[in-house]
């Protein structure tokens, strides 16, 4: 009996140190679980480096930035940003989007359709978020809005058909006189060969004598403000792009030189002295981006982060250029703007 009971301690022994062992671990996988996983995308102690491809600092790299700063992301202090320009060169943006990639970053924002394209033909694993690019579907950036696909997501700049009329339709609330409207459009410019195709439904739904004219290079302004006149245009249409918004200031003085009332893309453009502009914010746009910037840094997956389009537009008005071109802008359409400039 007394064998038996010494034979019977070391298996208890034994179930006590299993259970002790089992406990033991069971503490230490608790403990791994409520320990903070470092991100995978960044590793500890690096500071992340992004790319950002522009035509010029403009409303959207601010935004940017200032969306960063909301989101904990101080440039020079816990995030690096290389900016690199175009300077109104739509030529250099292959040669700079190469460089971006060159330096290996851990992603890229970019602006505009060109550029945006430029950088998704340099790269196809660096992660990219375009800024107001057109139409990212039919331009090749994003396989669909819900679902890009790809290394490529961020916000279109792409208005619902129809926005080329409801900038005219704003236009003639302002100059009521008008009747033959120009439209300054760039035919590098896949958004306009767009709108282009949409001028003769406008023009009949409207009732009013559209006149598309072209300007690709800065050099082509000028030419292309005498050939509206010369046509009789008593108003203008600017749409969206690069090059407009380059040399805003230079349009709006053609525009006022030739006395056309002028509605533009960007409220830049009104702030240069243009009469009217209809569109989304480019300061908002930015801030947006940065959010994708954010997400993307801690590990998502752009291939699945869906494209966003603007939501609310913004209009602007002058009331010193409309004082200058004669104009009296009406309290209903003074009601309706979002911000005027005196």
């Amino acid at each position: 009996m007394v064998a038996t009971r010494r034979a019977a301690f070391p298996v208890r022994e034994h179930v006590i140190a299993r259970r002790a062992t089992s406990l033991g671990l069971a503490i230490l996988a608790l403990a791994s679980a409520l320990m903070p996983v470092p991100s995978q995308a960044q590793p500890a102690g690096r500071i992340p480096r992004i790319g950002f491809l522009s035509s010029t600092p403009s409303a959207i790299s601010e935004g940017l930035k200032a969306g960063l700063q909301e989101l904990h992301h101080v440039e020079g202090r816990t995030i690096d940003i290389e900016w690199r320009w175009t300077q109104g060169k739509p030529e250099r943006s292959r040669e700079l989007a190469a460089e971006l990639v060159r330096l290996k970053l851990d992603l890229i924002v970019v602006t505009s359709p060109r550029p945006s394209l430029d950088v998704k033909a340099a790269t196809r694993t660096i992660p990219i978020v375009f800024v107001s690019a057109g139409d990212p579907v039919g331009l090749g950036l994003a396989a669909s809005l819900a679902r890009p696909g790809g290394n490529a997501t961020g916000l279109a700049a792409l208005a619902a058909e129809g926005f080329t009329s409801k900038m005219i339709e704003m236009l003639q609330a302002a100059a009521p006189r008008t009747s033959r409207v120009a439209v300054l459009l760039n035919p590098t410019n896949s958004e306009h060969r767009t709108i282009a195709g949409e001028l003769p439904k406008a023009a009949e739904q409207l009732r009013l004598t559209l006149l598309p004219i072209e300007a690709q290079t800065a050099d082509e302004l000028d030419k292309a403000f005498e050939l509206a006149k010369r046509s009789r245009a008593d108003g203008i249409v600017v749409a969206g792009d690069p090059l407009v918004y380059v040399h805003r200031d230079r349009i709006a003085q053609l525009a006022a030189m030739y006395r056309l009332p002028a509605i533009y893309f960007f409220a830049e453009s009104v702030e240069a002295g243009g009469l009217m502009s209809y569109g989304p914010s480019l300061h908002d746009l930015g801030r947006r981006a940065a959010t994708y910037v954010d997400k993307l840094l801690k590990g998502a997956n752009p291939a699945n982060l869906p494209v966003e389009q603007p939501t609310s537009f913004e209009l602007l008005i002058n009331l010193k250029t409309a004082k200058g071109l004669g104009l009296a802008i009406s309290p209903a359409l003074l009601q309706r703007a979002n911000r005027t400039v005196e």
